[in-house]
């Protein structure tokens, strides 16, 4: 098969990437061995081609949006048969037993493990998960348009539900990519006014095209009070500004893997009048699964770009400075 793996860390325009020829995986125990029909570009595979995550596997094979065809399955294992279509996520293993899993949090499991990081994931033509990790997909959208749901979407839908939007309440974004965009969808679904806060021109354009009520600069202040605020760019300092535009008792909810270092905060402008902070990690398997039934019952418009498999080191530097709305998707 051809794939593309992290040769050494390092930014995207030095070309930390190769691309090669390699024997196609052998699964595991409980493992499928899928053939890749799409694969997202997520954000997260940028911090770990560029090493703002730790390396956890040696020139690992990038990609965790993942939709696929099964090519092998385990015999015991009835849910899932050869020719089915399957997603493969971020979170690719949980060990069950820790008090995390066992209240219903696996995604904090200190066990865990995930696909493109600790494992080799979908920038290539083939690839395996462990089978009770693998998703069903909604019907009605393309193989492009579900990649992104897999991570961006369902990440997304992790944040929304710790930023505790009240029923008919007022939501900020700020940052407006792959992950944001289906976000609001769902907000506005539900009834919230939604402000989107992003440098990005086109970006502007889609939050307005989609039905948010406002689209400003990434630093703008929005042009009502937040009930609830979600930060999707890895920006630290775009934290302040959106606690000064929480009302009170409002949460910001923090939904990247990485963030660049926050500035000193003030108690009285940022923080006073029960304003909270809140992080998000993964998800668990129970919420991805509830977050695709979301996007069965509410057809979601899915903007993505699509790249041929071979250029996922032009697909990641494009994202890296931000040459495109929605979200990249690889097409092998």
């Amino acid at each position: 098969m051809r794939a593309w793996r992290v040769d050494h860390p390092g930014q995207v325009a030095t070309g930390p990437l190769r691309w090669r020829r390699e024997l196609v995986p052998v699964p595991g125990v409980g493992e499928l061995l899928v053939r890749v029909l799409a694969c997202g570009v997520c954000r997260t595979d940028l911090h770990v081609v560029e090493g703002d995550l730790p390396v956890h596997r040696q020139q690992v094979i990038p990609g965790h949006e993942i939709v696929a065809e099964v090519v092998e399955a385990p015999r015991d294992y009835a849910d899932i048969a050869v020719g089915d279509r399957v997603g493969i996520p971020w979170l690719r293993y949980t060990c069950g037993v820790c008090h995390y899993c066992t209240r219903g949090a696996e995604n904090l499991c200190p066990r865990s493990r995930y696909t493109g990081w600790d494992a080799d994931g979908g920038y290539a033509e083939f690839t395996t998960v462990p089978a009770e990790f693998a998703l069903p997909l909604p019907e009605g959208y393309s193989d492009e348009e579900l990649a992104p749901l897999l991570c961006a979407g369902i990440i997304g839908y992790h944040a929304l539900t710790r930023a505790e939007v009240p029923a008919d309440g007022v939501l900020g974004i700020y940052g407006f990519g792959g992950s944001a965009h289906l976000t609001a969808q769902v907000a506005l679904a539900r009834g919230a006014r939604v402000h989107v806060m992003t440098r990005d021109v086109a970006a502007r354009e889609l939050a307005l095209a989609l039905g948010a009520d406002s689209a400003q600069g990434a630093a703008d202040h929005p042009p009502e009070a937040l009930d609830s605020a979600i930060l999707f760019a890895p920006v630290g300092e775009l934290v302040p500004h959106a606690l000064e535009a929480l009302d009170a008792g409002g949460t910001l909810a923090i939904a990247g893997i990485h963030l660049t270092d926050v500035p000193p905060l003030n108690y009285q402008r940022h923080l006073f009048r029960e304003r909270q902070i809140r992080s998000v990690t993964a998800n668990t398997r129970a919420q991805a699964r509830e977050f695709l039934a979301v996007a069965q019952r509410h057809r979601l418009a899915v903007t993505t770009h699509r790249y041929p498999l071979d250029q996922a080191d032009r697909a990641l530097v494009d994202l890296a400075r931000g040459g495109f709305d929605g979200a990249a998707v690889l097409v092998p």
